[in-house]
């Protein structure tokens, strides 16, 4: 019988199900979004019900689509949004409060006490995390310091936390495992991530009894098995849930950046780069967050994180508010009809700027604009802007680990603009390498269930199925890459000193 491993990739905007084969190749998908809640400003809310809901359809939808029975299915991985917080009644299943997602900022008041308290040292030596609202530690103090019933349930013993992987995984086996994965775990703000256990002074100064929560384990194991009588998909039963990792470092596992000093950049609403740093923990002195990749095999591998808030998103800010172009491949045609930016530097800081500035006060500029401008220059600047905060983070990340970047493995959907690559790649100084298949997020988890049932036999294995789509080369001479990148560095300053 033919078999196959089902990849649960649960997002900000939408659940998907992802049917891979032995080859890494897609067999078929399905997609459903759910509603963003926003009561107030900066709040930002999901009900879980929904999270759970459109991920029994996907699952539905890409079986029935690719006319695959729940019996073909060998094993079930999940990958998910990190830090979206849910807490639960475990006698019930019901939430006591919607999700509260990694983007809401509602927290930022008590990120702050925590910071006059003193606790930014032990955060980082303990967690590799900076204080901050993007993370679950403190929605989870909010939770339990805003809605009653959870600090009774609580007390009564019966509430439980999860991201939302452990929520999956919890319905999903119809209760009877409460459990997440190292790099999930060390997203919360709570994880002590040398010993790999939740951290008890960090708990008990939130205020969050250790009680609720979950097992933490590596993320290629046995979770549990599907449940499927009250989940209405039907046939599922007996199947092994047997991955759960975290979107991003998912990402890096499918980019088969298993080795120190691999690196990938995802190119969506922001970018997410993260590079590997094996065995030992990395130490940031360029603000970078410090982080677990994943546990496999008895061993866990950690990795830097850096992020720009905005990359797909200026493309869509060229198209919806300045109007300079129609469509998002407009934006390449427009790049390419022109040598270069023509001395015009783009700084997208529309929400601050993230890794390695940290800045929330930055704000966007252009400089440099003379009369001979135009739009193609426009939206030159707008794909070089982009690959400027990558090259940034880079070397932060290079600098931090000490370890020569040789290559770039891109995925998202921006990465399928060649123009932004191979400017990717003259900035860089390095090969750019784009896979065929770019879903490598709900790959990873694919491939972190199918390692764990022997459906793979090893990385070395999932090394040598990668298919490459292209590779990009620098093309720029040295001292033209170091102009355009003192430029954009001066630009940067410019924007920072916004509110000066």
């Amino acid at each position: 019988m033919r078999k196959y491993i089902l990849a649960l990739d649960q997002g900000t905007t939408s659940s998907r199900a992802i049917v891979f084969d032995k080859n890494g190749n897609i067999v078929s998908k399905a997609q459903f979004e759910f509603k963003q809640i926003y009561e107030k400003a900066g709040w930002v809310e999901h009900d879980p019900f929904e999270i759970l809901d459109s991920q029994l359809r996907s699952i539905s939808a890409a079986l029935d689509g690719g006319e695959i029975k729940a019996e073909e299915i060998a094993a079930i991985g999940i990958t998910n949004q990190r830090e979206t917080t849910i807490l639960w009644d475990k006698k019930t299943g019901r939430p006591v409060y919607n999700a509260i997602v990694w983007q809401c900022r509602r927290t930022a008041e008590i990120c702050e006490q925590l910071k006059k308290d003193g606790l930014e040292p032990y955060v980082k030596q303990c967690t590799g995390l900076i204080i901050d609202a993007y993370f679950s530690g403190t929605k989870i103090k909010w939770i339990l310091d805003n809605v009653p019933k959870a600090k009774t349930l609580a007390d009564e013993g019966r509430l439980l936390f999860g991201t939302v992987e452990t929520w999956l995984i919890w319905n999903l086996t119809g209760g009877k495992s409460h459990i997440t994965d190292y790099s999930n775990a060390s997203r919360t703000m709570l994880f002590d991530i040398e010993k790999l256990c939740w951290d008890e002074y960090l708990c008990e100064k939130l205020g969050i009894p250790m009680n609720i929560l979950p097992e933490a384990a590596e993320c290629s194991k046995v979770y549990g098995y599907i449940d499927s009588d009250n989940l209405g998909v039907s046939g599922l039963s007996g199947i092994p849930i047997s991955g759960a990792i975290g979107d991003q470092q998912a990402a890096l596992f499918g980019q088969a950046c298993f080795n120190a000093g691999q690196a990938k950049n995802t190119y969506g609403t922001g970018c997410f780069l993260l590079m590997t740093t094996g065995e030992t923990r990395p130490h940031s002195k360029n603000k970078l967050i410090e982080g677990i990749a994943w546990g496999l095999n008895g061993k866990v591998i950690y990795d830097l994180e850096g992020s720009a808030f905005n990359a797909g998103s200026v493309i869509q800010w060229l198209r919806d508010e300045l109007r300079l172009i129609d469509h998002a491949f407009e934006c390449d045609r427009l790049a390419e009809s022109v040598a270069d930016a023509n001395g015009i530097y783009l700084v997208p800081a529309f929400t601050g700027l993230g890794a390695p500035h940290w800045d929330m006060y930055a704000r966007g500029c252009i400089v440099g604009i003379t009369r001979g401008v135009n739009r193609a220059h426009f939206a030159r600047a707008t794909l070089e802007s982009i690959t400027f905060q990558v090259t940034e983070i880079l070397e932060a990340m290079i600098a931090d680990s000490e370890i020569e970047l040789t290559e770039l493995r891109v995925d998202g959907g921006a990465s399928v603009s060649d123009i932004m690559m191979q400017i990717q790649a003259d900035m860089l100084n390095t090969r750019v390498n784009r896979p065929k298949t770019i879903e490598t997020t709900a790959l990873g988890a694919a491939y972190m269930a199918g390692l764990a049932v022997g459906f793979w036999e090893s990385v070395e294995e999932i090394d040598r199925i990668r298919e490459v789509d292209r590779v990009f080369t620098p093309r720029i001479s040295s001292n033209e890459r170091k102009e355009r990148l003192r430029l954009w560095k001066r630009a940067v300053e410019r924007a920072k000193a916004w509110e000066e």
